[in-house]
């Protein structure tokens, strides 16, 4: 019969939860899966994001001899951006492990590991979830808090710039859709700058991916061609159009959608520290000034031994540090 002194095992060390907590099966969100956003640990839980005023220009002609263009230095700006926070707490009794036996090849130690096992399980799908929401907030430029109102960082108000918007008409029937993607492309293109991307895709809300596979000049192009069985497929699959994949985001929880129903956004591909992920170490003694990891997870016995407290954590920041480059369509 297993004992509350078993935690005592190195095996429930902040070490040995960490590595677990890691190494349980993740449940990823469709940007984790396209693995859209770079991730990297810090040593601290402020990061400096430099915002370059580096803008292209055409130099004049002028006669030989005469004064050239005067050339300005970069106008360059440090922006602090702290990490969120998400603490997550459990709880093990002792009366939730008194009746654990050693069965078969099943040591008890394992028998408990399986208890701690399936507390951290849950807790990681919830850390997954939120991670997600907060990189589709990063994508949207407005990253928000769980209860979907509370704003955490909105990234046109640090960077002090304003959202590039295209309207796609979709509600009109004579609107030349393939002409509106290459004006979302252009627009792209132009926030970039001399950085070059790999491709284009557009992560659509319900109402927005419904008018776009509907509209008549989406239909008329796909008629009659090999790419025609997309159409009649699943209404949720991806497909290119335009030079752009165009794909329905369909991430939420209790029924929020991360992405607004009426909405779409264009995203860069291949774009270098375009999207990060930034980890810093958690609040504990042992983890100070190392590199951060995704998630941490720690425990602690109860007053008078009567079970033993635990947490989960994880320390993000979920950043895009060009958002004019990710274009908000409109249906």
């Amino acid at each position: 019969m297993a004992e509350i002194n078993i935690f005592e095992d190195e095996a429930f060390g902040v070490g040995a939860l960490t590595a677990a907590i890691n190494e349980t099966p993740e449940v990823p969100g469709r940007l984790a899966a396209l693995g859209l956003f770079e991730e990297e640990g810090s040593t601290t839980i402020t990061q400096q994001i430099e915002k370059d005023g580096d803008s292209l220009h055409l130099v004049p002609a002028a006669d030989r001899g005469a004064p050239g263009l005067v050339v300005q230095g970069n106008k360059r700006l440090l922006i602090p951006f702290n990490n969120v926070h998400l603490p997550q707490t459990f709880s093990i009794m002792a009366d939730e492990i008194q009746g654990i036996r050693a069965f078969g090849e099943q040591t008890e130690l394992q028998a408990v590991q399986d208890v701690v096992n399936r507390r951290l399980e849950k807790m990681r799908r919830a850390l997954d979830a939120t991670h997600e929401h907060q990189r589709m907030g990063a994508v949207l430029g407005t990253i928000l808090d769980a209860d979907g109102s509370t704003v955490l960082l909105d990234l046109y108000d640090r960077f002090g710039i304003s959202p590039q918007v295209v309207q796609m008409e979709l509600g009109t029937a004579t609107t030349k859709v393939r002409l509106k993607a290459g004006e979302a492309l252009d627009a792209q293109e132009d926030a970039l700058g001399n950085i070059s991307s790999s491709g284009s895709r557009a992560l659509c809300g319900k109402n927005f991916w419904n008018a776009l596979i509907t509209h008549k000049s989406v239909e008329e192009t796909y008629l009659n061609t090999q790419q025609a069985a997309q159409l009649r497929g699943d209404a949720r699959e991806e497909f290119e159009f335009g030079g752009i994949v165009w794909e329905r985001y369909r991430g939420k929880v209790g029924g929020r959608s991360f992405i607004p129903d009426d909405e779409a956004r264009l995203v860069p591909l291949g774009v270098p520290e375009l999207f990060l992920s930034i980890f810093a170490p958690a609040n504990y003694m042992e983890t100070v000034n190392t590199l951060g990891l995704p998630y941490y997870a720690k425990q602690e016995a109860m007053p008078f031994n009567k079970g033993i407290a635990g947490e989960a954590q994880s320390n993000p920041l979920h950043i895009c540090t060009r958002p004019r480059a990710v274009i908000k369509l409109v249906k």
